[in-house]
């Protein structure tokens, strides 16, 4: 076999990727996930850590493509099946951030402000279905595209499609609902 035709059946076949090159670049996109799925950053890694075990163990499944929403959609099955088997400990950490920043100790109207919202979003959250939370999640905190979120819920790109517009109009629609709460109770006081 003559020296170009070895050089070009060897440069045909693109250099298989790395666990390193496909993992390592979402790992906190798995964390956010991760962080949003089990409201706890310490169970969010103790799933991340389990979801990169399991990506490490199938990682000869990786067929290429998107490695991204192929390891958010084992960031999110982990999720599920460690609360199945009840492997998550609710519990409310000490958040460090929180409570130390001097930033934000001095200003306790700034700090409350936020608190609240946040609380709001979230009570407006819980109140989805778990497919819309888990697309709006994916779509507007990891930045997701729809065809990258119907790899990593295992749905067509339609439905996704579709249920991420009806989980956004859900939404606004809890929120709404929390805010007039928010208004009633105050006009109680």
């Amino acid at each position: 076999m003559s020296d170009t035709h070895a050089r070009s059946s060897s440069t045909a076949l693109a250099p298989l990727e790395s666990f390193d090159e496909v993992v390592l670049p979402y790992l906190a996109a798995g964390y956010r996930l991760a962080r949003c799925l089990t409201k706890n950053e310490h169970d969010a890694e103790d799933v991340l850590q389990e979801a990169s075990l399991r990506a490490f163990r199938y990682f000869q499944t990786f067929g290429g493509g998107n490695a991204r929403a192929w390891f958010l959609r084992i960031v999110r099955n982990t999720c599920a099946s460690w609360y199945r088997t009840g492997g998550h400990a609710p519990t409310a950490p000490f958040d460090e951030e929180q409570h130390s920043d001097p930033a934000l100790a001095a200003d306790p109207e700034t700090l409350l402000l936020r608190a609240d919202a946040a609380a709001l979003i979230d009570r407006a959250l819980r109140d989805l279905p778990a497919r819309s939370r888990e697309l709006l999640l994916l779509r507007e905190i990891n930045g997701l595209s729809y065809r990258e979120l119907a790899d990593a819920m295992g749905m067509p790109i339609g439905t996704v499609m579709s249920t991420l517009s009806r989980g956004r109009e859900a939404f606004r629609g809890a929120l709404h609902d929390q805010l007039n709460e928010r208004s009633v109770k105050g006009n109680q006081v």
